[in-house]
């Protein structure tokens, strides 16, 4: 059951992969940082550059069984679950005090571990819920019952949650945005290529067979998968494309209730308001326009029995891994096995402690960087970036082909960033979340009910500046540019990403191209049309638009051009965001360790010069392996190109990484000059 509340796309970026930052804590684990083991050098890296550096890693590390790909995130990731796993047992085992946050955690896991009682359960935790959708005999009651799946279970139709306003980014405001769709995406509904025809036809088997656990004949199983069937493929015909999504103009649309209810006419907006609790939404943003209009006309044509049908289906596809194994193994099937090509489902302890992570994140968090990380490490973490914002400020300043006028507009941008290291300044407060040991599903409704209240409480008030998009535990980054900032949990701020035994190449390949992505995301293709406030606002002259647009342009029609599996290519327009900002991450980086000494006197080792260990050390980063099922779903959802192309696409564009390897001319790894991408 995901958090009701989540807000799709509207962090502009997550590296997603592994980031590269600081290990402090004195007991870790020294990394080795470049590992020579890792290259396959029969491999002639001006054709490969990918597997020259890290072929060898991929033929002895096969991808785990429980896993749909495999790289250092991943690792990383694992490293941290021991960690975790660690934490959360020791509280379970504590008699805490009530309400403390150690109770909460502790209890939460060991409601979670009590598998022999949740499969005693049964269905029993859904079955009041599936009474009150059966009793629906109104408009009124469809209503109430989506209010009570949105804050208690899950979002079916669309999301609603508080957001800073894109016009006035201090002050937080509803947004209404597209959703619904138990697929991966809106396409799969709409295409009629064999690898969608395949995936629709296994959904609908896939329903059927979930609601026949719930003991309804097959007949009517069968005929209640193709009613969710028909709704879901209404909604997908006017849901947004994830290119489309990428336009934050165009999904910014500032309206009040009133024009909500006229411009999407057959719901009743002020009745569902009042029913999440929000009786007084003020402006709303309505993300994409077209589709609440087909909402508004789908509750009058889509009979109320059919909607009875979508609601099971949502409480049960939202529920399902919080019951017992026969519906827990049914959806592995679909979405593990089939839509990933995952092999075997994790151990308990991993689901339960991605559920903690889920509704007590900070709470775990706290427990989390009591023991693993310190304040030192915060401000070591600080002045590292500080060094990768000085180099960004450089290469503003040195680009050609901008204007002074916006360059002074870009430099207030980067001088107003916030950044965020480690974990908050300020904890969430959990005193309104009771957990017990008694039911696990009861605590996962009760979990979302209180970050959903907690989201929708801040409709009307000051942004909260200080709150974090991830949990400190969390392996990853990002940057929020309604907040023009950068974050960087504690989780991922350890090593094998950074080793302060290495060498500087290896560290600025890593740590340091990886903070520079992040600062790089402010200027990408979404993220320089928000100013320093966070607010959309054109600082762009119309001649530096054209000029950003054509380099852009470029960066699209490379990453076109690859095709990572059979006949699928890489979507430029869906990825660009993320390869703009690699591209330019490299290059800050590259700009700051050419100040060391190290760079400055050459210094050789392993044979290999700095540019050349800074540019292996980037390729190691994004080692990795992943199955062909969930490569095909990628490449239509992520917004990620696959990480061999995050080692060959940016590096085939840098003239100093051509030069260091002696790379031939217009081999895969060198660009011919004229297409050859240099944004910042």
């Amino acid at each position: 059951m995901k958090r009701p509340f989540t807000k799709p796309l509207l962090i502009a970026s997550c590296l997603l992969l592994g980031i590269s930052s600081p290990s402090f804590a004195e007991n870790e684990p020294k990394g080795k940082g470049f590992d020579l083991s890792e290259m396959d050098k029969t491999v002639d890296p001006s054709a490969d550059f990918y597997h020259y550096a890290v072929g060898s890693w991929i033929k002895a590390n096969p991808i785990p069984a429980e896993y749909s790909r495999w790289g250092c995130f991943e690792e990383l990731v694992e490293r941290n679950n021991v960690i975790l796993k660690q934490i959360l047992e020791k509280a379970a085992a504590k008699n805490a005090t009530k309400g403390s946050i150690v109770q909460k955690v502790g209890s939460f896991y060991k409601a979670g571990m009590d598998s022999a009682k949740i499969e005693k359960d049964g269905i029993s935790p859904i079955s009041s819920a599936l009474m009150k959708i059966g009793m629906i005999n109104s408009k009124k009651g469809l209503y109430d019952m989506l209010a009570f799946l949105q804050l208690n279970v899950g979002s079916p139709c669309f999301n609603l949650f508080g957001e800073a306003d894109a016009q006035n980014s201090n002050m937080v405001i509803a947004w209404l945005y597209q959703g619904g769709l138990g697929l991966p995406d809106r396409d799969y509904y709409v295409n009629d290529d064999p690898d969608s025809k395949e995936i629709r036809a296994k959904y609908i088997k896939y329903i059927s067979r979930m609601f026949l656990h719930l003991g309804l004949p097959k007949t009517e199983a069968d005929k209640n998968a193709e009613t969710v069937m028909r709704i879901e493929t209404q909604m997908a015909q006017s849901s947004m494309t994830r290119v489309e999504l990428r336009d934050p103009v165009k999904t910014f649309n500032k309206m009040s209730l009133a024009k909500l209810t006229e411009t999407a006419p057959g719901f009743d907006w002020s009745y569902f308001f009042s029913s999440m609790g929000v009786k007084s939404p003020g402006d709303i943003n309505v993300a994409q326009p077209e589709f609440f209009k087909k909402i508004g006309q789908m509750m009058t044509s889509v009979p109320i029995d059919d909607w009875k049908i979508y609601f099971k289906w949502n409480l049960l596809r939202y529920s399902a891994d919080y019951l017992s194994s026969v519906f827990v193994n049914e959806k592995f099937d679909f979405e593990g096995k089939f839509l990933n090509g995952v092999k075997q489902m994790q151990p308990r302890w991993k689901r339960v402690l991605q559920s903690s992570d889920a509704m007590l994140g900070e709470a775990l968090g706290q427990l989390y960087v009591k023991e693993n990380f310190t304040p030192q490490a915060k401000e070591r973490a600080l002045n590292i970036v500080h060094n990768l914002l000085v180099a960004m400020k450089e290469r503003i300043e040195a680009v050609d082909w901008m204007s002074d006028a916006t360059k002074q507009q870009a430099l207030t941008k980067l001088a107003s960033f916030g950044v965020k290291i480690g974990y908050p300044d300020k904890w969430m407060d959990y005193t309104d979340f009771n957990v017990n040991e008694n039911s696990y599903y009861e605590n996962i409704m009760q979990g979302n009910l209180f970050l959903t209240k907690d989201n929708l409480s801040k409709i009307g008030k000051p942004v909260d500046r200080t709150k974090w998009e991830m949990t400190p535990q969390t392996v990853n980054a990002y940057y929020n540019p309604l907040k023009n900032e950068i974050a960087f949990p504690a989780g991922i701020l350890q090593t094998p990403f950074y080793d302060p035994e290495a060498d500087d190449a290896i560290n600025y390949g890593a740590m340091g191209a990886v903070i520079g992505h992040e600062i790089t995301h402010g200027f990408d293709d979404q993220g320089r049309q928000y100013d320093a406030k966070g607010n959309i606002k054109e600082w762009w002259t119309e001649e530096d638009n054209k000029k950003f647009n054509e380099k852009a342009k470029l960066i699209v029609d490379q990453f076109n051009s690859y095709m990572p599996v059979d006949t699928n290519r890489i979507n430029g327009e869906l990825t660009q965001g993320e390869n703009i900002a690699d591209l330019g991450g490299l290059t800050v980086a590259l700009t700051a360790f050419k100040k060391t000494d190290q760079y400055k006197n050459n210094v050789v080792i392993d044979g290999f010069t700095p540019e050349q260990r800074m540019f292996l050390s980037w390729a190691q980063v994004w080692r990795g392996s992943i199955r062909k099922e969930n490569l095909l779903r990628r490449l239509k959802t992520d917004p990620h190109s696959p990480s061999e192309y995050r080692v060959i696409g940016p590096l085939s564009n840098l003239p100093e990484f051509i030069k260091a390897f002696n790379i031939k001319e217009n081999s895969v790894m060198a660009r011919p000059e004229n297409k050859r991408v240099k944004i910042w």
